[in-house]
């Protein structure tokens, strides 16, 4: 898919890719809400909206946003592009479904403070400051039978992200796993990186993987519905 990239917006990669296919194999219907967080491109959110998903997707940076705007308006897609930190722009909407892919490279920045491309990347020191973040507020923002799907790379914990969403009461998997080579950020960090005891000596992969958590409809919930039919 060709898409329009501006300078300091990351460009759609492996991860990416991973994402999207895991997209598919959810069983999503026509017209389903759909938000994207940190869209970039807008790639996996114009693939959602081909699908006919009612799709809105955020990102912090300006040029994101104009440059997912744009990707989708070219291809003719409805899309609602907001800037802005995760799910502020969209406080009190609740999605079937939401799909991440944060910053999960550790380093010693503060992704506050992150500019630029590295936005995209920045996630503290153990790689999680973003990730859980939105293990904590995913559940507040799912409908009752709403599903997230969040990639990252294992070097962040996947058993950590599985104990997060499980601790908010959603019911979470891996649902796909695919070995990468080093890109540039983390070629640079390798050295750094294997001194806290996050790599073994000569690593130069990382598994990327997709958790999939659903929300677990509660007894509460459950009575709702009753009463409304």
């Amino acid at each position: 898919m060709m898409l329009l990239r501006p300078p300091g917006v990351y460009r759609p990669q492996a991860d990416t890719r991973l994402l999207a296919e895991a997209l598919r194999g959810v069983d999503v219907s026509a017209g389903a809400r759909l938000l994207e967080l940190g869209t970039g491109t807008g790639a996996v959110a114009v693939s959602a909206a081909r699908g006919g998903c009612d799709v809105v997707a955020v990102d912090k940076s300006t040029r994101a946003v104009l440059a997912a705007q744009f990707n989708a308006r070219v291809r003719g897609l409805n899309v609602r592009v907001l800037r802005g930190d995760l799910f502020t722009p969209v406080a009190g909407e609740v999605f079937d479904v939401i799909v991440a892919n944060p910053p999960y490279v550790p380093g010693d920045t503060d992704p506050a403070a992150a500019r630029g491309r590295a936005r995209a990347w920045e996630a503290g020191p153990g790689g999680r400051a973003i990730l859980d973040r939105i293990c904590r507020a995913a559940p507040d923002h799912l409908t009752p039978s709403g599903t997230l799907l969040v990639v990252h790379s294992a070097l962040n914990g996947v058993a950590a992200t599985l104990v997060a969403l499980r601790g908010a009461g959603m019911r979470a998997q891996v649902v796909a796993r695919r070995r990468e080579p080093f890109g540039p950020v983390m070629r640079g960090r390798a050295g750094t990186l294997r001194a806290r005891g996050l790599l073994r000596p000569g690593q130069k992969h990382e598994d990327l993987v997709v958790i999939r958590a659903d929300r677990v409809v509660t007894e509460v919930e459950h009575g709702h519905g009753r009463q409304a039919a």
